[in-house]
């Protein structure tokens, strides 16, 4: 007869694979191939269906620092963000933990809030605590940084030896946005920087003032607003609009470096009594959930943020299989035409003034 893990000197403490072995009269190994599902086993359905509804009835967990030992897979993942919270970064999240989901694996997340000290720490941590790869999002890894699992980026924008980037095309965005206002009529465009802890800034920056030039649009020092505020809500974009509001210099379009910046440029216009699209347009960036619910709705340069996580995560599965995988993966944008853009106003028509 087999014995029971459920003695009460046993009650107190975790089963552990021996004793469900003994309770089934079977071998240790042949209980841990049921369990991990080991493929070329030939183990009769009865009593593969015996071991799981033993390890059900006694909650066995498997321990991971015996895997860990034995040089198996942990089926997990450690992801690297800024940080937790609704936009961007909580999509390429969604898209990442989807896939991960229908692959088995389990992943957890680390954010960093763009402390180089956290950035450079993290890696080593996360592999002391038996992750099999790294995911980073929106991450700054400087070159020569040492990785000690196989990596995948998004927006990284670091070529790193080994590492898939999976970025957008910002050349295309800057030309789909700035053509979309070109179009309007606008010519007198207020631009927007991200913040340079963001991996994106510098180069979205870059595409848009090289297609600025070959549309002949002027980006200059008095229309344009540097982000600096380390937060993804509103707030950032609202000084600095209400202080070109202020200065009562002339501009008919916005260009913003992501959504949630143009929420904050949509208050602070509307506060000095300025109409969207009627007296000045604003274009965002990314496509966030909530952009769509905006009153007006936001324009916008969509990323397919949800496709960019997955497609990061699949590729990090198939760097673990010892697949061969692209060093750089480029995503094309989309415009999406909503209610925060129209025509330019004529400025004889509609000064700009501070109210």
């Amino acid at each position: 007869m087999s014995k029971s893990p459920t003695s009460p000197t046993h009650t107190a403490h975790r089963t552990s694979l021996k004793m469900l072995a003994e309770y089934l009269g079977l071998s240790p190994s042949t209980v841990s191939f049921v369990l991990n599902d080991a493929p070329g086993r030939s183990i009769p359905e009865v009593t593969r269906q015996r071991v799981k509804a033993a390890a059900a009835k006694f909650n066995y967990q498997p321990s991971m620092i015996a895997r860990t030992l034995q040089g198996k897979r942990m089926q997990t993942i450690g992801v690297l963000l800024p940080e937790l919270g609704e936009g961007y970064h909580s999509q390429v999240l969604s898209g990442v933990g989807d896939l991960l989901i229908r692959e088995g694996f389990f992943y957890f997340t680390v954010h960093h809030r763009h402390k180089k000290e956290l950035v450079a720490a993290y890696p080593e941590l996360l592999r002391s605590r038996g992750v099999d790869g790294i995911l980073a999002i929106d991450t700054h890894l400087p070159e020569g940084s040492h990785l000690p699992l196989p990596t995948v980026l998004v927006a990284g924008h670091t070529e790193l030896a080994g590492v898939t980037n999976v970025i957008l095309n910002h050349e295309r965005a800057a030309e789909l946005a700035l053509r979309h206002l070109h179009e309007l009529g606008h010519r007198k465009i207020a631009f927007m920087q991200g913040q340079p802890f963001s991996s994106d800034s510098d180069t979205r920056w870059a595409a848009t003032l090289h297609v600025a030039r070959e549309l002949g649009l002027v980006v200059s020092d008095d229309l344009t607003i540097h982000l600096e505020k380390d937060s993804h809500s509103p707030e950032i974009s609202y000084p600095g609009i209400r202080q070109l509001i202020q200065s009562r210099r002339q501009f008919t379009a916005v260009l913003c470096f992501n959504d949630v910046s143009a929420m904050g440029t949509i208050r602070a216009l509307h506060e000095a009594g300025l109409r969207v699209p009627n007296d000045v347009s604003v274009l965002g960036f990314d496509d966030i959930q909530s952009s769509q619910y905006q009153v007006p709705s936001l324009t916008t340069i969509r990323q397919p943020l949800h496709e960019m996580g997955s497609t990061a995560a699949r590729m990090l599965l198939k760097k673990l299989a010892d697949e061969i995988t692209p060093e750089l993966i480029r995503v094309d944008p989309e415009l999406i035409v909503r209610e925060s853009t129209a025509r330019a106003s004529k400025p004889s028509k509609r000064p700009i003034a501070a109210k």
